[in-house]
């Protein structure tokens, strides 16, 4: 394999700062193989399909130089130390969760500031002091284990945990006592997208075989089940409850009533879409009754309240509405609305003794309504401005709910609203040294699209900006999958806007921020409509006198990374950097690998037809790399571990468009995480790593230096 060489001119002096300079990369060589796919009478070669196999020794080569490359980059920007340490001094204040209630006992979560991992605490109630339940720190010596998910059992005696190592999806069960901390001996291992979910003296969980050793991080995920684990016994005792060896490419959730009295089955085979089923526990001979038959809506169990089924559904509401189903008779037939659908998005349903708690959102924005346990409106709750709801934490219980609220300028402040007083009052409130948030502002502005449609956009910066095209813009976006940008506080954005930036995030189609119709137009053949609307919040910067193209930075991860990518090669000439994260690439094979036949939901499937075909290779990254004009600044990101989208789609974009480019102005790096995955769990040590390399590739690549507060 060819070693990269990096060459600078005489001229290129780093502490300048300056973009123009002559500068030359001479990117690793990748190896080109004679493979292809014949699609419709279309042949499309892939001669960099060998980086799909994780273990080739060719590709840690290539890895290897590719990493050198960019790091001896961005160790040649004279202020990428100073990032990471203002990005460290501003990360340091303590984080902490809304208080949630489990078998008679509360539960938090807590940072001290820059520990790697959330800490789990524990009290018997809320007046007193917590206790250390579980510290993940301790788990591994670099802050790669992370906790994943819990479940505490009914009586309140044991705590089943997930971690996840290295940031994959794979998720091994553990059981603490939670009075004495004592591990037990069940130790489950194989599990993915699953919950834990108690009944008895153990816990219903779904888990894969196991695959085939070295394809662990790729191989596809088929043939989930679900199982019951009683404690004190070996995973292999485990009674299996729920499979469909007919149908490989089903999931399954497993969840149980609050009285325990019903198992819950979901079934889903893509993002969109599921099936519910559900057993009386109280019969354990009982067959398992099916509430819907078709993947066309989303349903999600709330609980058992006077018998019936409460069950959230887009089914005939694209807002989102609650029905009521009889067991006895659960046929569509005789659903009744339980709440009915409004003009705004239902997030979030939870139940108290006497109430329930919807959550809708509003031009993004959250609000917070109360009703009886008929399902009649009782009264909104008042929140402190215009933000988001982060957390709520309700019981059946306890007549009092705590909720978490932010905003792009506030950070997470812990309320307690008292059903009996209707009395709010704060009941923890996020403290910061030296940080003056009342500097910035937040506005909501509404742009059209190419077809006309208006997309909301929020823009956040300093009171004091002037509109004359010179502010340096981070445009953030996803568009996809029915997940919606809230405003949400994230200190990381400091940084930027402490240097006059502007940050402005687009709340795209194929999104959830009008329900499911803004959703469905964003996929399948509306999939441009998505690229559209980023294009056209980067053409309305630019007129607005925000920014100019000089100074533009696009981001986006994950689906936001095939955002990224497609938009770098549709508009080249509109941004000066684009920071494409973990993102799909390959969009006639993403099916193939770990998760990804579930995009299709979203996607389509190249095979599935002549049309659906050309649609996706249309603007798939990897096939419409432009090698006549200039791209901006490129830094991929990914990470070794990442089993949710594969490393091998940004290998194969960023070595198509070094091959493409090898004379781009601008340089086109790759940055690949090791010992991290798709981003969950990865450790604070990481995450401030990555962004002072984010900001010291993107603050240079503009021609600014930063200033530091």
């Amino acid at each position: 394999m060819k070693k990269y060489i990096f060459i600078l001119s005489i001229f290129a002096v780093f502490a300048a700062c300056k973009t123009e300079t002559t500068m030359k990369y001479e990117y690793p060589t990748a190896k080109t193989v004679d493979s292809s796919t014949n699609f419709f009478g279309t042949t499309v070669l892939d001669p960099y399909r060998w980086m799909e196999n994780e273990t080739d020794s060719d590709l840690v080569a290539w890895i290897e130089d590719e990493n050198k490359l960019t790091q001896d980059f961005l160790n040649q920007i004279p202020y990428r130390q100073q990032l990471f340490d203002r990005l460290e001094q501003i990360f340091n204040y303590e984080k902490v969760t809304a208080p949630y209630m489990r078998g008679g006992k509360y539960f938090s979560y807590k940072n001290n500031g820059l520990q790697n991992q959330y800490v789990l605490f524990v009290q018997d109630d809320l007046q007193s002091d917590p206790r250390l339940l579980l510290d993940p720190n301790t788990l591994s010596t670099d802050g790669t284990v992370a906790l994943s998910t819990t479940g505490v059992s009914k009586d309140g005696k044991y705590l089943a945990y997930a971690i996840s190592r290295s940031g994959s999806d794979w998720n091994e069960i553990y059981v603490l006592d939670i009075e004495t901390g004592e591990e037990l001996s069940d130790h489950i291992e194989w599990v993915k997208f699953s919950g834990i979910s108690w009944y008895k003296n153990g816990f219903y969980y779904s888990r894969f075989d196991q695959p085939a050793q070295g394809t662990e991080l790729s191989t596809a995920n088929i043939n989930q089940k679900v199982y019951y684990h009683e404690l004190g016994t070996p995973q292999s005792d485990d009674v299996l409850i729920y499979s469909d060896p007919d149908n490989p490419t089903y999931g399954f959730g497993a969840d149980v009533s609050d009285d325990q009295k019903y198992l819950i089955i979901s079934v889903w085979e893509g993002t969109s879409g599921n099936m519910l089923l559900f057993k009386d526990l109280t019969n354990l001979n009982s067959d398992f009754v099916q509430i819907n038959f078709d993947f066309d809506s989303d349903y999600s169990f709330i609980d058992n309240i006077n018998g019936k089924l409460l069950v959230m559904t887009n089914n005939n509401a694209p807002n989102y509405r609650i029905i009521a189903v009889d067991p006895q008779n659960a046929t569509a037939d005789n659903w009744v609305d339980f709440i009915a659908e409004t003009e705004n998005v239902i997030q979030s349903i939870d139940i108290t003794p006497n109430n329930i708690i919807l959550e809708y959102m509003e031009d993004v924005k959250s609000v917070l309504k109360i009703y009886d346990y008929e399902g009649n409106y009782q009264k909104d709750l008042e929140l402190p401005g215009i933000g988001s709801i982060a957390e709520i934490s309700a019981n059946k219980v306890d007549n009092f709910i705590f909720y978490k609220f932010s905003s792009y300028t506030t950070p997470g402040t812990i309320f307690k609203y008292e059903f009996d007083t209707e009395n709010t009052e704060v009941f923890y409130e996020t403290q910061f040294a030296g940080l003056d948030l009342s500097k910035y502002v937040v506005e909501q502005v509404f742009y059209p699209s190419k077809d006309g449609t208006k997309i909301p956009m929020f823009l956040v910066h300093k009171k004091d900006i002037e509109l004359n095209g010179k502010n340096p813009t981070w445009l953030y976006g996803y568009g996809g999958f029915n997940i919606s940008l809230n405003p949400g506080f994230d200190v990381r954005r400091l940084l930027w806007l402490e240097n006059g930036g502007v940050y402005a995030v687009a709340n795209l189609r194929g999104g959830g921020e009008y329900g499911e119709d803004w959703h469905k137009q964003g996929i399948h053949q509306n999939k441009q409509n998505v690229f559209d609307d980023f294009i056209s919040a980067a053409e309305y910067l630019i007129d607005q006198k925000y920014t100019n193209s000089d100074l533009l930075a696009i981001q986006g991860g994950s689906n936001g990374g095939l955002l990224v990518g497609a938009c770098a090669n549709q508009r080249p000439d509109l941004f000066k950097v684009a920071l494409p994260a973990v993102g799909v690439m390959d969009m006639l094979r993403f099916q193939l690998f770990t998760i990804g036949r579930a995009w299709s939901s979203d996607y389509g499937l190249a095979a599935d037809s002549k049309e659906m075909f050309e649609y996706l290779y249309a603007y798939s990254p990897i096939h419409n790399v432009d090698a006549t004009k200039e791209y901006p600044a490129v830094l991929v990101t990914t990470a070794d571990h990442d089993d949710r989208v594969v490393p091998a789609h940004s290998f194969k974009y960023i070595a198509t468009l070094q091959a493409a480019r090898p004379n781009n102005i601008n340089p086109l790096f790759i940055r690949i995480e090791t010992k991290a995955g798709h981003g969950a769990g990865k450790p604070t040590e990481k995450i401030l790593q990555e962004w002072a390399d984010l900001y010291a590739f993107t603050f240079f690549n503009m021609g600014i230096e930063p200033v530091f507060e």
